[in-house]
């Protein structure tokens, strides 16, 4: 199956190899080479910065009604090529292909949601205590935007930080991941042919550290948007701070489940295989730690291994595969290091627990039990397909475990107590908590952590926050 060509998109152009220096993309499944990539020179970079300075210029005092126009045409052109788009992130990201094709046609949803939402960002005029004093507030633009997307949504996760700066009016240079490119080049030959002026979007390609370096140590870009790890993202945003340039990080998560005697198991099993296992566990909402009461333990976890068993594990191209890959090889290693660590620690592996033979980066979907507090796996995001399941006896003492670690991502309740829900609806501490079902990530909601997991939300009214400065003008006459 063919795999599109990778380029550089700079000042509305394509970019191609020329003699760059590039990578080799690899298909995580097979492990053969299907493309290569072709990373920014210093010149290109520089370039970028130029084009997104001058268009800003200009993309700032453009109408809402304008910005709308290209975001909503965007958005059909995502659904008329998802599929297109779709095998694209099978290729060399390696989920299922229903799990890319879909990754794809949701974000049609976000960017008609900025589509609407960029026509809606008010001022206010405050009532003055002098008539012949008018004060109001003003929302403006706040620049250029460096933005990082991650490589387990390689689409999704770039619409987002693309379709929020360009609905705000700010130009915008995207270094996405040079993992799984091919969703990134797609995004810009779609904002290309929805009639984006050139230099609002541009796309960039190389060394992660020395591409960041230089983006964050320009004057011309004055906001920073990423989604990815903690550490990585706390050294951005120290390196933002020091010229006080705008943050949103979206950083990682170690998501805890509670499921309670009262909930509906059924359901609970069902829902939470899916979501667990989904992307094979390289999520950063992806449930983690599941925290399970004493009184339908045995019947939670017999119904988990069996549901998990089930599952059928392969290339994402091949039909009914319902996992994928890894999408590196290093993560089979991480992975198999924190099984280790559980069997060391007296944890029972209930199923799976090492690669699969053959080729391709693949960990069987791994179920282990009855882990002690001091596990890695309770204690580290493993972003793998592995689940960790331990008892709890009281509501009061499942919440102080679950907000023990310094992460606040996501979170998840299973129970039929209106009580219990209250109390983990604003004692969890978590940027987003999903109460018997799994609510997270449409376009309306605001997604985003606190503490470890990040500053700021994507999605929903929050959406432009971060890409907009409040300015305050009051005018005697």
């Amino acid at each position: 199956m063919s795999y599109p060509q990778l380029s550089l998109y700079i000042d509305g152009e394509f970019i191609h190899g020329g003699g760059r220096k590039g990578q080799d993309i690899l298909n995580p499944a097979t492990e053969q080479v299907v493309g290569k990539l072709p990373h920014a020179t210093r010149e290109d970079l520089d370039r970028a910065l130029t084009a997104a300075a001058r268009a800003f210029e200009s993309w700032k005092k453009s109408s809402p009604l304008e910005r709308s126009k290209v975001l909503r045409r965007a958005g059909e052109l995502m659904r008329e090529r998802a599929g297109e788009i779709g095998r694209g992130i099978t290729l060399d990201q390696g989920k299922p292909l229903a799990e890319s094709t879909g990754e794809v046609l949701s974000c049609g949803e976000h960017a008609e949601w900025h589509a609407e939402e960029c026509r809606r960002i008010y001022g206010r005029v405050i009532p003055a205590r002098n008539p012949a004093v008018r004060q109001t507030v003003l929302r403006e633009p706040v620049g250029v935007v460096a933005a990082f997307s991650p490589w387990n949504f390689p689409f999704s996760q770039a619409v987002r930080k693309v379709s929020a700066a360009i609905g705000a009016g700010c130009s915008v240079i995207l270094k996405g991941p040079e993992d799984a490119p091919s969703a990134v080049v797609a995004l810009a030959q779609i904002f290309h042919d929805a009639g984006l002026p050139k230099g609002v979007l541009n796309i960039v390609w190389g060394v992660p550290s020395e591409v960041s370096e230089l983006l964050l140590g320009s004057p011309i870009v004055r906001k920073i948007t990423f989604t990815g790890s903690t550490a990585v993202g706390k050294m951005l945003a120290a390196k933002a701070a020091s010229q006080m340039k705008r943050c949103t990080m979206e950083l990682g998560g170690h998501a805890p489940v509670i499921v309670c005697d009262d909930a509906d198991v059924d359901q609970a099993v069902k829902s939470l295989v899916a979501f667990k296992f989904r992307n094979a566990g390289q999520v950063c909402i992806s449930p983690t730690r599941f925290y399970v009461q004493e009184g339908i333990y045995d019947r939670f976890v017999a119904g988990f291994v069996a549901k998990t068993g089930a599952l059928k594990v392969g290339d994402g191209l091949a039909e009914g595969t319902q996992m994928g890959p890894l999408a590196q090889k290093r993560r089979v290693a991480a992975v198999a290091g924190f099984v280790d660590d559980a069997r060391e620690r007296g944890a029972s592996v209930l199923l799976g627990g090492a690669p699969v033979p053959g080729l391709g980066h693949f960990f069987a979907p791994t179920v282990i039990a009855d882990l002690p507090e001091t596990s890695r796996l309770l204690n580290e995001e493993p972003f793998g397909p592995v689940a960790g399941l331990v008892r709890f006896k009281t509501v009061d003492e499942v919440l102080a475990r679950a907000n023990s670690l310094p992460y606040g991502l996501a979170s998840y309740v299973y129970t039929q107590s209106n009580r219990n829900a209250h109390l983990f609806s604003t004692g969890l501490a978590a940027g987003m908590v999903s109460i018997n079902h799994l609510g997270l990530a449409l376009a309306e909601t605001p997604f985003g952590g606190i503490n470890d997991s990040g500053m700021g939300s994507e999605g929903g009214v929050e959406t432009f926050d971060g890409y907009l400065n409040t300015k305050f003008v009051t005018q005697f006459n």
